[in-house]
Parts: C-alpha cells; structure tokens; sequence
C-alpha cells in the first residue's frame, strides 16, 4: 500500500479517536445537554410566542415562530461551539492537552477531532430543538433531504465556529479572559444577523455587517 495513503488513513483514524472522545465527554455529563437546552426553549416559548402574538416584527406573512426557529438553531450552535475553547483551557491547565501534543498525533488531527467533535455535540442539541418545535407546531417544512442537509449544515457550522474558539483558547492564558472574549462576541454575532429579525429592518450599515456575519450564513 502506498505509504502516502497509510499515512491519511492513519491521520484520519487519529482525527476520529478525538472527536470520539469529546463524544464520550458528553455521554459521562448528560445534565450538560439539558442545561444547554434552557436558553433555546426560553426564545421559541417565551420570547418568540409574545413577538408572534404582537406582531411587532414583520416576516412577510411567515408565522413568527416559525421565522425564529432556525435563528434559535443556529444562535444554540454557535453558543456551543463558540465557548468549546474553553475545555481546551482547561485540559491545557490540567495537563491533558500536553498528553496530547506529545503523542504522534499530529496538531491539526487534533484540531480537527475537536471541531468534529463539537459538530457532532451539536447535532444532540438540534434534535432536541427540533423535536420541541414540532411539539409547539411550528412548521418547518422540512423533507428527509432538508433533514439531512440541516444536520449536515450544523455539523460544519459547529466545526467552523469551534476552530474559532480553539484558536483563541491559543492566545489567552486563563479561562476568565477567555469566558470575557467569547461572551464578547456572540451578543454582537447574534444580534447582528438575521437570526430574529430580517436583513431588510436593519439600518444599512448592520446590513452590511450582517453580510459578512457567519451566523446569518448558517441560519
């Protein structure tokens, strides 16, 4: 066998040991999942049901909740895997990541793991959020095809925003800085995309900076 082809498939074995290990991190703390579940149910039960009944933010005819839903979806991801440096932190602090670094794995497999691990985390989530809007009625229209490109979206998305995260668990030293940084951005992330209003009631330059949010790419 070609030893180039040895080498991807043993790199990509690597890649799946870790992601498959963050896995395991979420099967020995399942409260993890309903904690993270709480913010997503407040929006579609609380928040999204008073905005549809005062109907005080225009869809074009498109029943409000059933506007909010993927903006929740999406806002919930990227919650997720905005925060997930800071596991990298505290597995550097506790001498894991070391562990880590000194095997032959190498760094971007590692890289790599992580991200596809907190994609496939978030896919436990979107099930959940899924589940709850078909509970509520909310009408998605969503076919099997639709299904499988969605979870397909959140796992990349997932992975996108968590390299993010891990790169900035790089350059700082604490985890308090770090909860700073990440609380920092996702407000603004959040509210500067079309996750609970649309594009066309923003003033034109948080329009502009919408464009290039990634958050309104994934909702």
């Amino acid at each position: 066998m070609d030893k180039s082809n040895l080498g991807l498939r043993d790199s990509l074995a690597q890649v799946l040991a870790v992601a498959e290990a963050e896995l395991r991190k979420l099967r020995h703390d399942p409260v993890e999942l309903f904690t993270r579940i709480v913010q997503p149910v407040l929006w579609l039960v609380i928040f999204g049901q008073v905005m549809g009944r005062v109907n005080a933010i225009p869809t074009g005819g498109i029943p409000y909740l059933d506007f909010l839903a993927p903006g929740v979806l999406a806002q919930s991801v990227m919650f997720i895997a905005i925060f997930y440096g800071l596991s990298a932190i505290w597995e550097r602090d506790a001498g894991v990541l070391t562990k880590y670094l000194v095997s032959p794995t190498p760094r971007w497999a590692l890289v790599l793991g992580k991200a596809l691990g907190s994609g496939f985390r978030s896919l436990s989530q979107a099930v959940v959020i899924l589940a709850l809007t078909l509970l509520m009625g909310i009408d998605l229209r969503l076919s099997f095809s639709a299904v499988a490109a969605l979870l397909g979206f959140v796992v990349l998305g997932s992975a996108v925003f968590s390299t993010f995260s891990l790169i900035i668990a790089c350059l700082v030293k604490t985890r308090e800085r770090f909860m700073g940084i990440g609380q920092l951005l996702t407000m603004p992330l959040f509210f500067a995309s079309n996750a609970i209003y649309p594009v066309t009631l923003m003033p034109p330059w948080l329009t502009a900076v919408a464009r290039i949010n990634p958050l309104s790419y994934l909702v």
